[in-house]
Formats: structure tokens, sequence, C-alpha cells
């Protein structure tokens, strides 16, 4: 199935930034979305309004540190629009702290959120796609996953390790099954809301003063799943080229 016409793509985090801009691109463009998040009236707007705009898009609640709730959202996908072409591993936190700051918890929720909800959709949607003989996994890393900064250890480690875990899938599946990491430099997105120590979001505001729109992730992952079948787009960065005047 070239292009993107028909295809069925679950989006996790789907309720803001990225993930919400990619839902909105895809849908226009033909593709049925399943959309999953924590912020299920957020969802449920979104999906309405693609509804209305003539799209295509159904919703769950989803949290991606729950295995079982992420099989349910594969299933849901399954009986309701047909087959899982497309899961993207989108959902991310990142409270950035320095270590000595001891944010324990912190960093359990980034391993969480940031490695184990990428595993979960993997274990949930790939018995599904090697049923079907096919699909393909678009994991949402960072350009924390090629270089480490001060306060961004743990953060960058879970990015580093999605990036990992992407290589290790496409080895493993021998190409019937395609695998894209996107890793975006700083877009515009709730991310950085996540931070509560007050010294790393001050220096994280100066830092995203230059900032890509939600839009231009949302474009990149489209042009990985609307390659032909024998295109398997390995990894992108995309990054903020300067300010806009």
């Amino acid at each position: 199935m070239h292009g993107m016409e028909g295809k069925v793509v679950l989006i996790t985090g789907a309720s803001s930034g990225i993930g919400e801009a990619t839902a909105r691109l895809l849908a226009a463009r033909g593709a049925k979305v399943m959309l999953g998040a924590r912020r299920v009236e957020r969802l449920e707007a979104l999906t309405a309004q693609i509804c209305e705009e003539g799209g295509t898009a159904e919703y769950l609640a989803l949290d991606v540190t729950d295995c079982d709730q992420m099989e349910a959202f594969v299933q849901t996908a399954v009986e309701k629009l047909g087959r899982v072409d497309v899961i993207v591993n989108n959902a991310g936190v990142m409270p950035l702290s320095n270590l000595e700051e001891r944010k324990i918890d912190e960093w359990n929720r980034m391993i969480d959120v940031n490695i184990r909800g990428v595993l979960h959709g993997i274990a949930a949607g790939l018995p599904v796609m090697r049923s079907q003989g096919g699909g393909q996994f678009i994991n949402v890393a960072s350009i924390g996953a090629y270089e480490v900064t001060p306060t961004a250890s743990v953060y960058c480690a879970t990015k580093y390790a999605v990036r990992a875990i992407s290589e290790g899938l496409r080895l493993e599946t021998e190409r019937e099954i395609r695998v894209t990491l996107i890793s975006p430099g700083v877009t515009e997105s709730e991310l950085a809301d996540t931070i509560s120590d007050e010294h790393a979001r001050a220096a994280m505001r100066e830092y995203r003063r230059i900032a890509l729109p939600s839009q231009a992730i949302a474009e990149a992952i489209a042009y990985a799943i609307a390659q032909p079948e024998s295109v398997d787009v390995n990894e992108m960065v995309v990054r903020p080229a300067k300010a806009s005047s």
C-alpha cells in the first residue's frame, strides 16, 4: 500500500504537540488514525474535529506505561479499523534536572514513559504486524539520542535507549517491518512543562526560543510512512534552521 490513503496509524501521546499535529496531518492525507493519550477530553475533541473535517479517527484512553492498556489500544484499532499499518511511539516526558538534585521519581517516570512506553508499543504491535506480513514502527526520539547535555543525563539516556531498541528491532525483523527513528530538535510542545526544577526550566526556556513547529515533525513522520514498502527510512534528525524573522 503506497502512500497514506487508507493506512491505519496508531499514535501515542496524541493529545498535544507532535502527536496531535501528526494525527491532523495524516488524517487529512487519508490515513485512518487511532489516537491514544491519558487526557481523554482532549482526544475526544481532536477525534471529533478530524471526523468533522471528513477524516477517520478513533481514540482510547492510554497510559503507555501500562502494558495491558497498550494491548487494548492495539486490539481496539484492529477491531474498529481492521488492521495496524503504523505505530507512532510518540509519548514522552522530559523533567530535566542535575543528577545531584536526586529527583529519583522523575528519573523513573522518564524510564517508564520514554523507554517502557516504546517497548510496550512494540510488544503489542509486533504480533499483529507479523500476522499481516508487514507494518511500520515510528519511534520519536530526540537529538538527545545522539548527544548528552547537562540536566538531561537521564532524558538522553532514555532516548539513546529508544535509538538502540529501534536498531535492534530493525535487525531482528529483517526488513519485514519498517522501523523509523525520528529525532526532533527543539520543537514547540508541552514537553518542557514537565520540568519541576526551576533552574533547569529557566535554562530550557532560553534554549527553546528557536523552536520548530510540531507540524514540521508531523511532515517528517508522513514522509517516512508515504515511502513505498521497499523503502525504509531508518533515521531522521530534524532541527530548526534559524529564528524566523
